[in-house]
């Protein structure tokens, strides 16, 4: 703001008080703006979430739209202990009896003990995956490979660092006791293809005498060398008296959709079953209960007026929220063209006064028993807007509301123009203010230069007629 610095210095006016009031009503104008500014952007906030939650309604309609949505199956073990089941969405329902005689293990060999932190001698072990039968071994058709061990320098420890960092299929670790550290090896995977054999190239000239690295030694029924403290083997089991075998305690392929997970061995038959996934379709039914209850009651509550508090909701007798809320009401009481259901309250979605819903539990739970007929009132698409599927329906209407030309995106890019020309429209004001602060100064500051002037001129012809009279 524009001042100077002693007013009505000549006139004897408080021109900072008369000029400041001027400027006032100048910005008189600035009250209501601001006013509708804080109305725009309160009903611009409001329409965001309302379009927030019709996004969040239209998810849990998609849901409900697709048959995938209605794919979700549950498996489920009389004995989880021994055996697990999961089942992927999709799966076809079945029952099936199993049984398991043997599981799947991975082999296992230790060496004789040696002093803590000493070597095994010298030269190269070479580690091939195969199986064993008896003492005869089939290689499998990965290449073998080989671990040179240093004389003098390698101990056990460094030796299973070796084996683990040559990625031979086999994992090694150092077992210490009282008697002193032995080598322990193990193959990655369980199963009887996944077995192993230890060849060495000791540099002491004998390979088999267990002394030096031969002690490192392995092969079936070979006295010398590491012992086996377990075989390589399958899992066995029965399928509706139908005897498998797997390399793995995961049965990941053998029936379609499931996977099986063998823990333990049976002294009984164990029942799998594999069905509807009955309470994934309540919560996506419950989840779309609950998106419309939370739009309505936006809608309802900024549509309202409490006449108790006269208090008017932030859209109150705005035609465009007013018109959603009764055409979302409006769909919920509509028909499908779906089997034997044709109307949400049909399977228990009811809608209430005050247009929220309710789902009665008991009714719902009976159309679970059609699971068919219920994916139908929400699926069916019927190639009519009015009489397709719930979930279509809702799925369509409430995207094409978000969408950047729908009603509700339209109506808030409205709302901010509204915002942006009420801003322009402020600044036009506090402009015209300042402009009219610095006319009405200069012309406050020149009318108390005049008065100046006269009062000057005014003391001087005093004095002279003073003067005269004295004469």
């Amino acid at each position: 703001m524009a001042t100077i610095s002693s007013p009505g210095i000549g006139s004897g006016l408080d021109v900072q008080s008369i000029v400041s009031q001027l400027v006032a009503l100048e910005k008189a104008p600035l009250k209501q703006l601001q006013t509708q500014a804080t109305s725009f952007q309160t009903k611009l906030s409001t329409y965001g979430t309302i379009k927030s939650q019709f996004s969040a309604l239209g998810d849990a309609a998609a849901k409900l739209a697709s048959p995938n949505g209605w794919s979700s199956v549950t498996g489920t073990s009389s004995n989880s202990a021994a055996i697990g089941v999961t089942a992927a969405a999709g799966a076809p329902a079945t029952s099936i009896t199993m049984t398991v005689q043997q599981l799947a293990k991975a082999q296992s060999t230790a060496s004789s003990a040696v002093a803590t932190g000493s070597g095994a001698g010298s030269g190269s072990m070479t580690i091939e995956l195969g199986a064993w039968s008896g003492s005869s071994f089939t290689a499998g058709s990965g290449t073998p490979v080989s671990v040179t061990i240093n004389p003098g320098e390698d101990t056990l420890a460094e030796i299973a660092a070796k084996i683990n960092d040559a990625d031979a299929g086999v994992s090694a670790t150092v077992l210490k006791d009282a008697s002193g550290e032995r080598l322990l090896v193990r193959s990655k995977e369980t199963g009887l293809e996944n077995g192993f054999r230890i060849t060495v190239a000791d540099d002491d000239g004998n390979d088999t005498d267990a002394s030096g690295l031969s002690r490192l030694a392995f092969a079936v029924g070979s006295a010398n060398g590491m012992t086996q403290s377990q075989a390589g083997q399958n899992a066995t089991a029965t399928i509706n008296g139908v005897s498998i075998s797997s390399a793995s305690n995961r049965l990941a392929d053998t029936l379609p959709g499931m996977t099986i997970q063998l823990s333990q061995v049976t002294t009984a038959p164990v029942e799998i079953d594999v069905s509807a996934d009955t309470e994934a379709v309540r919560a996506n039914v419950q989840a779309f209960v609950d998106a419309y209850n939370t739009l309505n009651s936006t809608l309802s509550n900024a549509t309202r007026y409490d006449a108790g508090t006269k208090k008017a909701g932030a859209l109150q007798g705005d035609s465009t929220a007013t018109g959603l809320q009764n055409a979302l009401r409006g769909m919920m009481r509509s028909v499908t063209g779906g089997t034997p259901y044709t109307r949400l309250a049909d399977v228990g979605i009811e809608l209430k006064t005050g247009g929220a819903l309710a789902l009665d539990a008991e009714k719902f739970d009976a159309s679970l028993s059609n699971l068919e007929g219920l994916k139908s009132l929400f699926t069916v698409d019927t190639g009519s807007a009015t009489t397709e599927g719930f979930g279509r329906k809702i799925k369509t209407f409430a995207e094409g509301l978000i969408d950047a030309d729908g009603l509700v995106s339209t109506k808030a890019s409205a709302l901010q123009k509204s915002i942006d020309r009420n801003g322009l429209e402020q600044e036009r004001v506090n402009d015209r203010a300042a402009r009219a602060e610095t006319r009405y100064l200069a012309q406050y500051n020149a009318m108390d230069a005049a008065v100046a002037k006269l009062s000057g001129l005014n003391a001087f012809v005093s004095q002279q007629i003073t003067l005269w009279n004295k004469g």
